[in-house]
């Protein structure tokens, strides 16, 4: 510690403060075309220059630091890109694409927007940039935690990255990068579901990410609550770069660099060393995760370009059984969590080929889900398993997208085929009904799925009116009832209009389908028969969202958005009587592997609060969600989600100061969600005890409890030092700075006898349990050090 601090004391007397260079080209995001004689402009200084004949252009003399690129042409609608870190030791390359502007009958000043939002989605969706995910508090650069701050997103007091959006499951959402669609976004993955603790997508590779709670365009699919869409970065074109990181969890190397004259890369690998932090402070479980990504791009000609786009984890968590004398919380953990091995990978190319007015898209895509458990009663390997469970998830997918502008029109076509595997074999002991029942099956499924799509957008009275209507059609031959497309119809439309310059109301409505998990669609009896296979059907909601936008200045947002979700043939599961909404966020279970009925509905309703002020050396981020989450049980009663948490704030605020600094804090505020009691005479019965390794719910109960609200500030301080061949960026962060304790379920553990052995009673049937408090909660201090060569 006194070292870093020398280093930061140290270095600014020894460095000088300089100025570095951007290169970049402008085209037509249509067709491709380079667009000469652009004029382009550093935002907030009087630096810029003009692109050449080929839509190239170099800026020298640019302040060190984050910089924004305004670009503007006559006949184009004029583009601010995202943030672009500006050093010494490296140029960075930019792409802006300039979309056509319809010529006007009366005469306007045409502004970049800071806020904008895509012509298909104009309500319910965020755009957020590099430098909000590098230097957002607390998320230690994690995108799952970045996008809390924003309206509508949920999280759980958990030391997870659950994607909540708007009063839906984990379950819900979608994640695609550079157009290729990535199933598994964290590390130790839930799967049937999204969360995990930690994310697999490097931020060193995100450019920008789209993010929808609403209004998805048609050519999206399979989501009923939240897309994140990541657009990355490319390869330095000049020099290869080379780039060490620490962070809070792990360490990573990156490079990019031209591979020829028409073809950059990017690549990055990464591995944790919580196992080595977490045994020795005593932790229960020891999690190991391993990553890489990697992005080839080839620009053949102007014509036709090629992107390819890989990812890959490999997790491993341990139990800690060398713990001498645990304590109730350690007990606990060990009881019920089982050992875990997951890896998985994502590999696809995009290839566009360009014409006049449009493109052609074609996108192959292969993907992979290897997830093993397994449990050993008390951990004693002497003993048979009380859960066995391996299985594979693979899809192998192709895409065609066309994308034309005509006379004002912008049409997008689409159509897709996946086929779709999963095998499972899975050995449980089940407790049911005072019955220990064994679950032994072997899963091997395989089936096609399809669709084509449809989008038209067009802007209106001198572009003040945009409307945009939408169409989706799915099906898959897993069953006759799903087969037929038009039974998954999902039209869609959307309207902005812009009142003045100032105001501007906004508009969505459509219904969306989701295909059921592959562990609800796959989960067979002991004689390999498929339970679900004759009444599985899509999941579906119908979207209603109404908003108002109010920008007092380019760089202010203030914004109301009020939504309802209208959820159908919600699946309910038969053993425990509760919604699959409901599932999704635990570490030690598969989410939606039951048999179940597709007769449940839901509803999520709220309105949403944001302001947004991007200022050249502050930035602020509020937003206000007030939501409501109820979905039916099996007996057609309404009750609580589990992420019904009625209301979530969030105050997000970054300053820069001279010399590079740069402080940021994050407050969240969010209201207690509800849970559901133990059944605490079930869970002492021995042969139930060991089948689970943890107390029963009272699903008579369900969710009729709710934990108290919980609220959390974290802090962060960046330091920024820009050398002629190198830069380094610290870091201190700290979550929970005021060191806040969430009040969780209680935990119930068994009670032992001087000897070590555990408590019975009724003749040695009943285990003897107790109920503990559970408090989480910890000042949690991180350094990060960023090296770039």
């Amino acid at each position: 510690m006194k070292k870093l601090l020398f280093i930061i004391i140290f270095i600014p007397v020894v460095s000088i403060a300089q100025t570095g260079s951007l290169k970049g080209k402008v085209f037509d995001q249509s067709n491709n075309e380079a667009i000469p004689f652009a004029n382009i402009l550093i935002k907030g200084t009087s630096i810029g220059t003009t692109s050449d004949l080929d839509g190239n252009f170099i800026i020298t003399g640019i302040p060190l630091g984050y910089k924004k690129v305004e670009v503007s042409f006559l006949g184009y609608q004029t583009k601010l890109s995202q943030d672009v870190l500006i050093s010494r030791s490296k140029t960075p390359f930019i792409e802006i694409g300039l979309a056509p502007q319809e010529s006007l009958i009366n005469e306007v000043v045409v502004k970049a927007d800071v806020f904008e939002k895509i012509e298909e989605a104009p309500i319910a969706m965020q755009t957020i940039g590099t430098k909000e995910i590098e230097s957002n508090p607390g998320s230690n650069r994690d995108i799952s935690r970045v996008i809390q701050s924003f309206p509508g997103v949920g999280s759980t007091p958990a030391f997870r990255n659950d994607v909540i959006i708007r009063g839906g499951g984990p379950s819900e959402n979608r994640f695609f990068l550079d157009g290729i669609e990535i199933p598994v976004l964290n590390h130790f993955s839930t799967q049937g579901a999204s969360g995990g603790p930690v994310g697999i997508i490097n931020a060193d590779f995100i450019q920008s990410v789209n993010f929808y709670s609403g209004s998805f365009p048609a050519s999206k699919y399979n989501a009923l609550s939240g897309m994140l869409d990541f657009y990355l970065k490319e390869g330095n074109k000049d020099k290869t770069n080379i780039q060490f990181s620490l962070g809070a969890s792990e360490t990573a190397i990156t490079l990019d660099g031209p591979l020829g004259e028409k073809t950059s890369y990017i690549f990055s690998a990464r591995r944790s060393y919580l196992q080595f932090l977490f045994s020795a402070i005593g932790l229960p479980f020891l999690p190991t995760f391993n990553d890489y990504q990697l992005k080839l791009k080839t620009n053949f000609n102007a014509k036709n370009q090629l992107t390819i786009i890989s990812l890959g984890s490999y997790d491993q968590l341990k139990l800690n059984t060398g713990i001498e004398n645990p304590d109730a919380s350690q007990e606990y953990i060990l009881s019920q969590i089982p050992v875990n091995n997951q890896w998985s990978y994502t590999i696809g190319g995009v290839y566009k080929h360009f014409f006049e007015k449009g493109y052609h898209t074609l996108v192959l895509s292969r993907n992979m889900l290897n997830n093993e458990f397994y449990k050993y009663p008390d951990n004693d390997e002497t003993r048979n398993k009380s859960f066995d469970y391996l299985s594979q998830e693979i899809e192998n997918k192709f895409r065609y997208e066309y994308n034309l502008r005509k006379s004002g029109y912008k049409y997008v076509l689409s159509s897709q085929v996946e086929y779709a595997k999963y095998n499972n074999k899975t050995r449980q002991e089940i407790y049911l009904n005072q019955n220990l029942n064994i679950l032994d099956y072997s899963t091997d499924m395989g089936f096609f799925k399809y669709g084509i799509s449809g989008q038209i957008t067009k802007k209106f009275i001198n572009n003040a009116l945009l409307l945009s209507l939408g169409i989706k059609m799915d099906g898959n031959n897993y069953n006759k009832k799903m087969s037929n497309i038009l039974q998954q119809s999902s039209p869609r439309f959307s309207a902005s209009y812009s009142i003045t310059e100032q105001y501007i109301v906004n508009a969505g409505i459509g219904r969306y389908f989701q295909l059921p998990a592959y562990t609800t669609l796959g989960f067979s009896d002991n004689y390999g028969n498929f339970v679900n296979e004759n009444t599985a059907d899509y999941i579906g909601a119908n979207h209603y969202n109404l908003g108002i936008d109010f920008k007092p200045s380019e760089k202010a947002l203030f914004s109301l958005e009020g939504f309802y979700k209208d959820y159908f043939q919600y699946p309910i599961d038969l053993k425990t009587g509760s919604s699959l909404a409901n599932q999704g966020a635990d570490y030690s279970s598969v989410a939606g592997a039951t048999e179940v009925d597709f007769s449940g509905i839901g509803k999520a309703l709220g309105f949403e609060i944001l302001h947004r002020l991007n200022l050249t050396k502050l930035n602020i981020l509020a937003s206000y969600t007030y939501v409501r989450s109820v979905f039916t049980n099996l007996d057609n009663e309404w009750v609580p989600s589990s992420w019904d948490s009625r209301h979530i704030f969030s105050l997000t605020g970054t300053k820069d100061f001279n010399k590079h600094w740069r402080v940021g804090f994050k407050w969240r505020y969010v209201g207690g969600l509800p849970y559901t009691p133990y059944d605490l005479q079930t869970s002492s019965i021995i042969t139930a005890w060991d089948a689970n390794g943890q107390p029963y719910y009272d699903y008579s109960q369900l969710n009729s409890e709710r934990f108290k609200d919980f609220h959390q500030l974290d802090v962060r301080i960046d330091k920024n030092f820009f050398f002629k061949k190198w830069s380094l960026m610290l870091y201190f962060d700290v979550q929970n700075a005021y060191n806040f304790q969430n009040q969780g379920q209680d935990y119930v553990i068994r009670e032992k006898n001087p000897d070590g052995t555990y408590k019975t009673t009724n003749n040695g049937t009943n285990y003897v349990l107790k109920t503990l408090p559970n408090y989480s909660g910890t000042v949690l201090p991180t350094i990060g050090i960023i090296i770039k060569l």
